[in-house]
């Protein structure tokens, strides 16, 4: 009676856990393109960035959307729905010789279908299956984000040198519609159904019941997360979209840093570990600010790079923030679907992630667009390690978050 829910819940976790890495590696593939199509069709760097801002606005806007579909047509449709606008929009993209296209499929598209196979459906999916453990489930699950950019990354890389950005967008594209009738065919129904609890227990929430959305959104720590997710996304996304043409202008060979930058994704789930680790250890409070000052050491090292290219820096700048690049993730996604648990679980997670699809995508564009005008990348970095600090701040001023 105990093994099957257990491996019907590590089958949920593996499941989740494949797609995760599908979806933030092919969003994250887009940094060996910057530079192709940049110098392919003359576009400035705040142009090209524009797609994968674009591309993250479009992910965390799409959120409350489908948290909704979520909760009312379960993951089978949610995934569907994925899969198949994900595969569709990258088979499209060689095809694009226009901002505009490019925009509307690596953007639009790629941005709704991705956010289907991310977070908001994940989350609500494991909340059924793991209780006590659900921090543990989720650290593993974005564990997936890092592996995710360590495959996909240098793999788009090799691709568009074999075979030009277009071809590597075709096989991509060719890949993802190719396993959606196997993820399809498993038994979702099974899957949604979640495990029994034979010893209910009041969920670790903060006062109600049962949360709704307007209940969550008249509550100061829904905000407060909400501005944790938007001010964190802005300083990692400003870093995260340029990050390989940076390396490649600092002396590095594009191989060379794409590979670089994906190694980030093994260190990863290394600091999403230690920082739950600590979470045990020190607390979540300050746990989670640690994590924060390693990022903003590294965001330091990276700027040193500019001036100083060594291979010492560059392992020091993706340790210290390639390591805490998601490390935050687990712990404040747990502790929002701890507090506002209930039947519309999906669509308030979905609405506060909104927060970190508007920062990606302001980071990202406000990326190129600081580039373009005072032709380096020193005013990017400054504004991310700003933006960084005040992702801190809810944990110093809330106080469902201070505890």
């Amino acid at each position: 009676m105990f093994a099957a829910p257990r491996r019907t819940a590590l089958s949920v976790l593996a499941v989740c856990f494949m797609l995760g890495l599908a979806s933030r590696g092919l969003n994250e593939s887009f940094v060996v393109f910057v530079l192709p199509l940049s110098q392919g069709f003359g576009w400035d760097r705040a142009a090209v960035a524009s797609i994968y801002s674009l591309a993250m606005l479009t992910n965390g806007l799409a959120g409350p959307i489908v948290g909704r579909l979520f909760d009312r047509s379960g993951p089978r449709m949610v995934y569907a729905v994925g899969l198949l606008m994900t595969g569709a929009a990258l088979s499209v993209a060689p095809y694009a010789d226009r901002l505009w296209q490019f925009q509307l499929c690596l953007g639009l598209g790629v941005g709704i279908g991705t956010a289907c196979l991310g977070n908001v459906p994940h989350a609500a999916l494991l909340t059924r299956w793991f209780k006590a453990r659900l921090t543990a489930a989720m650290s593993l699950l974005y564990s997936a984000f890092g592996i995710g950019i360590l495959t996909m990354v240098p793999l788009a890389g090799l691709l568009s040198q074999e075979y030009g950005w277009r071809g590597a967008y075709h096989w991509l594209g060719g890949a993802v519609l190719a396993v959606t009738v196997p993820i399809l065919l498993l038994p979702w129904r099974h899957f949604q159904a979640g495990r029994v609890d034979l010893a209910p227990r009041r969920a670790a929430g903060i006062g109600v019941e049962v949360w709704t959305l307007r209940r969550a959104l008249r509550h100061p720590a829904f905000w407060g997360l909400f501005a944790v997710f938007g001010s964190t996304a802005i300083g990692m996304f400003t870093i995260v979209v340029q990050v390989v043409a940076y390396l490649i202008d600092a002396g590095f060979s594009p191989m060379q840093a794409a590979t670089a930058w994906g190694f980030s994704g093994v260190l990863l789930p290394l600091g999403m570990v230690a920082v739950g680790w600590l979470d045990g250890v020190i607390g979540r409070r300050r746990a989670v600010l640690l994590s924060y000052a390693v990022t903003l050491l590294g965001m330091v090292m990276l700027w040193l790079l500019g001036r100083f290219p060594s291979l010492w820096l560059l392992g020091g700048f993706i340790v210290c923030f390639g390591g805490t690049l998601g490390s935050r993730g687990p712990l404040i996604s747990s502790l929002a679907m701890r507090l506002f648990h209930g039947g519309d679980v999906a669509t308030i997670f979905g609405v506060m992630t909104v927060g970190s699809g508007l920062g990606a995508g302001l980071g990202s564009w406000t990326s190129g667009l600081l580039h373009d005008w005072t032709g380096g990348y020193d005013a990017g970095i400054g504004f991310a390690f700003l933006s960084v600090l005040c992702g801190v701040l809810p944990f110093l001023t809330v106080a469902e978050l201070k505890r």
